[in-house]
């Protein structure tokens, strides 16, 4: 058996988005990225919460009431990312003292782990996890697979100062874009599930110290909201984008680059992601 994924606090590792009509958004999620469902929460609870899973390797999760609302009574969906930490209240304290705000306190997940939601100083959600028997994710940046989650805002500085404080983050302007790492994690990828993760992100073009990249610094683009976003890997952006289209969903925008193809979507509840293809 492979050895589980483990993520040193501070790394980003878990997702999951909050749906209104869970089954529909399963019945999305399925067609769309090709997932498979296990049910976490127990028969008869409020509320449903679906490990989304990729050949029996877990790579997100759905919530919801387990009663879809009446129409018109429920808020848009979202997707949430999560920050692994060792003590869910010492982060929620640092949190706290950089300025940010505690806005659910560390609530225990069955035997799963511990989770709290927070804001940042600039009022954009985000939540720790601090792992027990579930780890995070399993499998990323294969297809159907969680890829990165970036922080969109306008307010760079004082992001950069609140989450290097907190986690321990450092950021890198590579020219591009602003690369977010947490020093030492492409070693632990080294010495876990990926031994080859040095020789091949140090070939030509690859920023120096991407092994400890775990996302990006992304100005807000008009028309879009500050905010984590998150990014899944797809073998085919256009294929991916026409079948959210004919599911019920929206393309909000497109874009290519030298390395990716990608599409931002909104799914029929309203939850945003990025789909992107890997040109490599």
């Amino acid at each position: 058996m492979a050895e589980p994924r483990t993520y040193p606090e501070g790394v980003t590792s878990w997702v999951d988005t909050e749906q209104p009509d869970v089954e529909a958004a399963t019945d999305f999620y399925r067609a769309v990225l090709g997932w498979t469902f296990a049910e976490a929460t127990p028969p008869g609870a409020p509320f449903r919460y679906l490990v989304a899973q990729l050949g029996s390797q877990d790579v997100g999760a759905i919530g919801g009431p387990a009663s879809a609302p009446e129409s018109g009574g429920a808020r848009a969906a979202s997707w949430n990312t999560y920050v692994a930490v060792d003590d869910a209240d010492d982060a929620a304290a640092r949190i706290e003292s950089a300025g940010g705000v505690v806005v659910q306190p560390p609530t225990a997940a069955g035997d799963g782990g511990r989770s709290v939601v927070v804001h940042d100083p600039q009022g954009l959600e985000i939540r720790l996890w601090e792992a027990r028997r579930r780890l995070g994710a399993q499998l990323t940046n294969a297809p159907g697979a969680w890829n990165f989650s970036d922080l969109h805002t306008d307010e760079p500085g004082s992001a950069q100062a609140f989450y290097s404080g907190v986690f321990g983050w450092e950021f890198a302007d590579v020219g591009f874009a602003t690369m977010v790492r947490v020093p030492g994690y492409g070693d632990h990828l080294a010495a876990t599930v990926d031994p080859g993760i040095h020789e091949r992100q140090s070939g030509v073009g690859v920023p120096s110290g991407f092994a400890d990249a775990i996302g990006w610094l992304v100005p807000v683009v008009p028309g879009d909201d500050p905010g984590w976003k998150v990014t899944f890997t797809v073998p085919d952006r256009d294929a991916t984008a026409a079948r959210v289209v004919e599911l019920g969903g929206a393309v909000v925008r497109t874009d290519d680059n030298d390395w990716t193809r990608t599409a931002v979507v909104r799914d029929p509840q309203g939850a945003t992601f990025t789909a992107s293809q890997f040109l490599g």
